[in-house]
């Protein structure tokens, strides 16, 4: 069974571009495994992660394919949350969606994606977004 682990934030077209690239990954999809984590960084309404759309949307893409899931969810630091995922399920592949960013703005506001990939030590994956 291959392991991945999809961080999910609220933008659905990242969910639905991670999804796309575990779906193309080799092998059949009974031999996939997914973990979708999602990290409330502020949540006054005590919402679930299946209650967020962009979560939602890529469980039913999942199911689509037959592809198992689960759902996990955090508080606080998205990267630190998708790392510890990763960490906990032994997972063989963390995707994550990517933004196009200035330095600057990677300076100013980081980026999730950057601090997964240097704080993960496992293979991470990156979707592009489109133009």
């Amino acid at each position: 069974m291959y392991h991945v682990v999809i961080g999910i934030d609220d933008e659905e077209t990242h969910a639905h571009r991670c999804v796309e690239a575990v779906v193309n990954l080799p092998g059949d999809f009974d031999e996939k495994k997914v973990t979708l984590i999602h990290s409330f960084i502020d949540n006054p309404s005590g919402a679930s992660a299946t209650q967020v759309h962009s979560v939602r949307e890529a469980g039913e893409m999942l199911e689509e394919h037959g592809i198992e899931y689960t759902v996990e969810e955090s508080s606080g630091d998205p990267a630190n949350a998708i790392v510890s995922v990763g960490d906990e399920t032994d997972a063989d592949l963390i995707v994550v969606g990517g933004r196009k960013r200035s330095p600057a703005g990677k300076a100013l506001f980081g980026s999730v994606t950057q601090s997964v990939i240097l704080g993960a030590t496992r293979p991470v994956m990156v979707t592009g977004v489109e133009d």
